[in-house]
């Protein structure tokens, strides 16, 4: 069965999974980048090292975002959502790094490795580190399923 996803099995998707694409572009290319992230079940939230992914969405900051999950080809489930890039300081930036931490925490102690992100969100971050969120505006999903 080949169909458009709900909006609960698109946030359920987009809230499984840790390693996402982005879209961006600058001077007519079309960039895609591989993050890690977190869904807060509105937005997308990483971090980064300044460099051409961060100026890619400073000067152009609508963006679109992509996760997958593919059993094989016949069962799959991918999201395709757009939005704006939005650097964040203070506050935002501490939210923003404790839900990375909890969820790269969770996945290492279920035996997956864990990106590091400096740990409890009142930590004072590197000044080379960028904390980001892609404000979601719209989202579609599609997937497929082989008959059980």
């Amino acid at each position: 069965m080949y169909g458009e996803m709900t909006r609960d099995q698109i946030d359920k998707v987009l809230d499984e999974h840790f390693i996402g694409r982005i879209g961006c572009q600058m001077q007519s290319k079309i960039h895609i980048i591989p993050i890690n992230y977190v869904y807060d079940g509105n937005d997308i939230y990483a971090n980064t090292l300044d460099g051409s992914k961060v100026r890619m969405m400073r000067s152009n900051p609508e963006v679109c975002f992509q996760v997958d999950e593919i059993v094989d080809s016949s069962n799959w489930r991918s999201v395709l959502a757009w939005g704006i890039f939005q650097e964040l300081e203070g506050e935002e930036a501490s939210r923003a790094v404790d839900l990375l931490t909890r969820k790269f925490v969770v996945m290492i102690a279920s035996g997956h490795a864990l990106h590091t992100m400096g740990g409890e969100s009142n930590i004072q971050l590197p000044p080379n580190i960028i904390v980001y969120r892609l404000q979601l505006t719209e989202k579609t999903g599609r997937m497929e399923q082989s008959k059980p």
